[in-house]
């Protein structure tokens, strides 16, 4: 009896082994078709600095030698219930804007009160500096009492500027910039370049065969 007993047993633990056995590498063969996760992720791309930014775009006097006066003046009325622009036109919540480009900033005007802000800024009311106020009068002059918000757009402002210089300042406009001189040499095509070695050698002897052949032609 203690024979069968541990025959059985014997069995029982060959077969458990076997199984395991098995087991294992069944296991193997099914994983072996599945793709693993790296150990540590890929790296990681990062834009360079400034990659992807927009260009500028053109100078304020390359938008001011094409710039629409008439678009000023629809754009002016937007202003009108604070500034005239008229010759003697009285200062109302805002001063008479007329011949205002080229003066001192926060200066004349009939006596006009202006805040500390623009009364103290200095300089003059050029091109440059009436771009940046109707950008952001805040910025320009922080504590104005403009209550204006700005123009966000280049060409509005540009029209705008072209639109004030009209009404009795009539300054020169700035010359936009010059294209580049590369740009200009890019544009030319290249100059053909002379034959060289055995190259040089089959046009000399072409030239007097083709000179022939173009007699007899004649």
């Amino acid at each position: 009896m203690s024979d069968k007993f541990n025959t059985i047993a014997g069995w029982a633990l060959f077969g458990g082994i076997v199984a395991i056995g098995l087991s294992s590498v069944s296991g193997r063969i099914f994983m072996a078709d599945k793709p693993h996760a790296p150990h540590e992720p890929g790296y990681q791309i990062v834009a360079a600095e400034g990659e992807g930014e927009g260009a500028s775009g053109p100078s304020l006097a390359t938008l001011l030698a094409t710039a629409d006066v008439a678009a000023g003046e629809k754009l002016f009325a937007k202003c009108s219930a604070c500034h005239s622009v008229t010759q003697g036109g009285a200062n109302g919540i805002g001063p008479n804007l007329y011949a205002t480009m080229g003066e001192t900033i926060g200066g004349g005007k009939g006596g006009y009160a202006f805040s500390s802000a623009l009364s103290g800024h200095g300089g003059q009311w050029t091109f440059e500096n009436m771009d940046a106020w109707l950008a952001s009068p805040k910025a320009f002059a922080n504590g104005t009492k403009m209550s204006f918000a700005g123009l966000s757009k280049p060409e509005d402002r540009a029209n705008m500027i072209a639109y004030l210089n009209a009404q009795g300042s009539n300054l020169p406009l700035p010359t936009p910039e010059a294209p580049d001189a590369a740009e200009g040499d890019a544009a030319e095509p290249a100059a053909e370049e002379a034959p060289q070695g055995a190259d040089a050698a089959d046009a000399q002897v072409m030239t007097p065969v083709a000179e022939a052949g173009a007699a007899v032609s004649n």
